[in-house]
């Protein structure tokens, strides 16, 4: 059975698909899968068990790259083709079968992205987020990440300053959580971050004691990062590509949210849980002058550590009593 997959360019976007990879295998094992992607995206599929072949696609002029896919599959009577771009080239190749994505779907912002794509196959359960990993991948994770002391996993970046909680509330909420009496004490820290995002991430990685730092920091490729993110125990970070690595990957994770919309981007699991601002997404922006491409600041001052704290205090908590009893505590 030939799969033609056609899936985002951008890494949250992306691992939120894998709901649809997973349910793939799960339905149809001996499937071969052709994903077609944005270069960004690609190394998060290295290690997908059906993946016949990735296709890179790299945004060019007058929508050039749909044509080089479309040059690249048309030669191939596709089984099925699921489409979650909305993109001619799912109508312009022979399919046994189509699932498109329709705008409509997130024309109100109450699915969540997992859910719309569910829902562009019919459905009626919600596959979960899973990400594979290569043999390289993972070796590269253990290298960066050894076997040790627990490790709390932080990504005080995002792709947009305003979607950044402040460092210097990140530097707190590590410094709360791994303090001898916090609920990982002691645990090495990992900070993660994208090339481009190095400033803001390094304040944090400079406030952890040397011993217990792990600088996972503009190190690797996104499906690596994911890798590495794996070996981690708790994940709290901004919404973000890598945020979704946390949740997709099974890590305890909280997300921080301010200017997006948590209803279609939160992380998805009933082990990821987020908090937000006290405003909205559309609050938060609605002062004279903002410009998404020129604002220079945080929106997310509104959040503060209190709020933050109250949230892991939950979960710990409801880690706690998930945990399975020892004839020591009976």
């Amino acid at each position: 059975m030939n799969i033609l997959f056609i899936t985002s360019s951008r890494i949250g976007d992306a691992v939120l698909s894998t709901g649809l990879l997973n349910h793939i295998q799960t339905r149809w094992p001996a499937a071969k899968v052709t994903i077609a992607c944005g270069t960004l995206a690609v190394s998060l599929f290295d290690g997908y068990p059906l993946r016949a072949r990735t296709i890179a696609m790299k945004k060019e002029k007058y929508n050039k790259h749909w044509i080089k896919l479309w040059r690249q599959v048309i030669a191939t009577r596709w089984d099925m083709v699921i489409d979650l771009r909305d993109s001619a080239v799912s109508r312009l190749v022979w399919a046994g079968q189509r699932y498109i994505f329709s705008p409509r779907l997130n024309k109100d912002k109450k699915l969540h992205k997992a859910e719309q794509n569910a829902a562009v196959m019919g459905l009626e359960n919600v596959p979960d987020p899973k990400l594979w990993f290569s043999a390289a991948q993972t070796e590269k994770a253990a290298h960066l990440i050894p076997d040790g002391a627990p490790v709390l996993g932080v990504g005080p970046t995002a792709n947009w300053i305003g979607k950044t909680w402040p460092a210097e509330r990140f530097i707190e909420t590590v410094s709360w959580l791994t303090a001898p009496d916090g609920y990982m004490a002691g645990a090495r820290v990992a900070v993660f971050g994208a090339p481009g995002e190095e400033e803001e991430a390094h304040k944090v990685l400079q406030s952890i004691p040397e011993e217990r730092r792990l600088d996972i920091i503009a190190k690797t490729d996104p499906g690596t990062a994911a890798a590495t993110i794996a070996r981690c125990d708790f994940y709290i970070g901004n919404d973000s590509g890598l945020m979704h690595c946390a949740a997709a990957a099974g890590v305890p994770t909280l997300g921080l949210f301010g200017p997006s919309y948590d209803s279609v981007y939160r992380p998805w699991g009933t082990h990821a849980h987020f908090v937000r601002t006290p405003e909205s997404f559309d609050e938060l922006i609605d002062f004279e002058g903002y410009d998404p491409k020129t604002l220079t600041k945080t929106l997310m001052g509104s959040l503060t550590l209190e709020a933050v704290q109250s949230a892991l205090d939950e979960m710990f908590l409801e880690q706690k009593n998930k945990a399975p009893k020892t004839s020591a505590s009976l």
